[in-house]
């Protein structure tokens, strides 16, 4: 999308629909994720991947069997994330003066389970004015501690919060003259809240204006980065989750909420080319157009999440568990957030004392309290387990393919020597976690061929195109190509063949992964018990074509 057409458009963006496509204004009703017709991706230089009949080969043999590996394994798109900064700000020990901001990070960082870093502030941490961003100290420590732990990078930019309000807003304070803001008062079953809260008018030019300049400017500067492993789609409302829970929005109808929204998302997509952009799951609540917004982001390759868990909707599980297969989830659950074990609690209470009272009133409840007995006295309700590690589990139950760990990055290290069931869980099934279970050497047009049997032992598709290469030793020669998007899917094989060259058999050679996103390339290592090379790659021998041995018609 062309940035001056998009400021261009008219007051309040009333009429104006040049831009999109016509079907983009029908309704979206809700309906069954699975098997719906969200479209597949094409996949270029695709594999046969069978079937391999018996008649196909004059030889054949089975020459390797893998095992799956119970160690933690990063990959792109897939992993546990630690936070560095959420809605409240950065960890408890740095807000009560325990330890530095750098501390906090570098602790987080440490943490051999952590695959990815993951920053959400409001816009006003990133731009104080026009024409440039601002970042706030936490962005260079982040980037700068997965570089140097060689982690993955994740983000959101919130529009709104009501954390911050009522002395401030999420949107920078140069905005505040030029956007309307709109009184939407405080009536709600969710928020006691004693003062009115405040939303802008998405709709308005300036803000429109600000937030593709916005983009613009967090796109130049991190839209090439190899660390950024996805960013959160700036949504309405309360947190970006795309809703203002039960009290009103601020605009006049549906129809202009829902057609700014749409170009919000579209500027998001095309502007974003190389980065996964992750949409939330949150339902209509707010008559935002989430439904239309939801289906342009999944036909356009966005990844879902959704910020809680075992509170969900049916309908959020539906989408979560039953999305395109190539597509990955992002999910975390705020419930005791901080990880405080009961031998901890007044140490926290002795940190919060020093911080205002209203510090929990958007968390929620922070002990792990069992219940006594079987009345759903709480979410969940009588969880026989610690909170935190149910969510964990039914986070592996929904296909999840990142899980986040937030802030506290000393209490998350003591809960989990406490209680390490799900994270030992995760770290063996989170994602997708692929390996050559099985790999066949058959002798096929006068030379040798691999049939490649790929399984995944996690519990997501693989998010993206995996592209299998077979290399001599050397790198000269190097064959292969790309499965189909999303296989193997969670728990299932997937058969693929490679022709080699004349002359190969007996030698050793490597088994390469690749994941397609975006049309950027990173390399994926083998989820296998046997051992790996250094990249991840694995090596094998081909069986020589004058052995005995070779099967056929037994």
């Amino acid at each position: 999308m062309r940035r001056r057409d998009f400021v261009k458009t008219g007051a309040l963006l009333a009429g104006a629909s040049s831009l999109l496509r016509p079907q983009m204004w029908a309704d979206v009703p809700d309906h069954l994720w699975e098997g719906y017709q969200f479209g597949s991706p094409q996949v270029a230089n695709r594999l046969d991947q069978g079937p391999f009949g018996i008649d196909q080969d004059q030889g054949w043999f089975t020459i390797f069997a893998t095992q799956p590996s119970r160690d933690h394994i990063r990959n792109f798109g897939a992993g546990l994330v630690g936070y560095t900064w959420e809605e409240n700000g950065p960890a408890l020990g740095v807000q009560c003066g325990r330890e530095t901001l750098e501390q906090s990070v570098e602790k987080m960082a440490s943490l051999p389970f952590v695959d990815v870093l993951y920053i959400r502030c409001d816009w006003r941490d990133v731009q104080a004015g026009p024409g440039k961003l601002t970042l706030s100290p936490v962005w260079d420590m982040t980037f700068d501690a997965a570089k140097r732990h060689n982690l993955g990078v994740g983000f959101r930019i919130q529009l709104s919060s009501p954390n911050v309000q009522p002395q401030k807003l999420s949107m920078p304070d140069f905005l505040h003259d030029r956007v309307p803001i709109v009184n939407i008062g405080h009536k709600s079953k969710e928020h006691q809240a004693g003062f009115d809260f405040r939303e802008p008018r998405y709709d308005s030019p300036e803000f429109q204006k600000a937030f593709a300049e916005l983009n613009d400017l967090l796109a130049a500067r991190f839209g090439d980065n190899p660390l950024l492993e996805y960013m959160d789609l700036m949504m309405y409302g309360f947190w970006g989750e795309g809703h203002t829970n039960d009290i009103p929005g601020p605009f006049p109808d549906y129809l202009t909420a829902e057609k700014t929204f749409l170009r919000m998302t579209q500027l998001q997509i095309d502007t974003w080319k190389k980065i996964p952009l992750a949409v939330n799951t949150e339902p209509d609540i707010s008559n935002s157009g989430n439904r239309q917004v939801q289906d342009l982001a999944v036909r356009s390759g966005c990844w879902l999440r959704s910020d809680s868990l075992i509170m969900n909707e049916p309908i959020q599980i539906e989408a979560l568990a039953h999305r395109p297969p190539w597509l990955a989830t992002i999910l975390e659950d705020g419930a005791n957030r901080h990880y405080v074990l009961s031998d901890f609690a007044d140490e926290e209470q002795a940190c919060l004392n020093k911080l205002p009272a209203n510090m929990l009133a958007f968390v929620g409840h922070d002990k792990e309290v069992q219940p006594m007995d079987d009345y759903p006295h709480q979410i969940g309700g009588p969880i026989n387990r610690p909170y935190r590690e149910s969510a964990g589990f039914h986070a592996l139950d929904i296909g999840t393919s990142y899980f986040g760990l937030w802030t506290e990055a000393d209490n998350i290290r003591r809960y989990y020597e406490k209680y390490p069931d799900s994270l030992q869980a995760m770290e063996r099934r989170l994602g997708y976690r692929v390996r050559p279970s099985l790999i066949w050497q058959r002798k096929r047009y006068d030379t040798m061929e691999l049939i490649l049997g790929i399984v995944n032992d996690g519990v997501a598709g693989v998010p993206g195109v995996l592209g299998i290469y077979a290399e001599s030793m050397d790198g000269s020669v190097r064959l292969g190509g790309n499965l189909d998007a999303g296989q193997p899917y969670a728990g299932q094989f997937r058969q693929a063949s490679i022709i080699l060259p004349k002359g190969m058999d007996g030698q050793q050679i490597k088994l390469r992964a690749e994941l397609e996103v975006k049309g950027v390339k990173r390399l994926v290592r083998w989820a296998c018990q046997h051992p790996t090379n250094p990249d991840g790659s694995l090596t094998i021998r081909l069986k020589k074509g004058s052995d005995s041995g070779w099967r056929k018609g037994v």
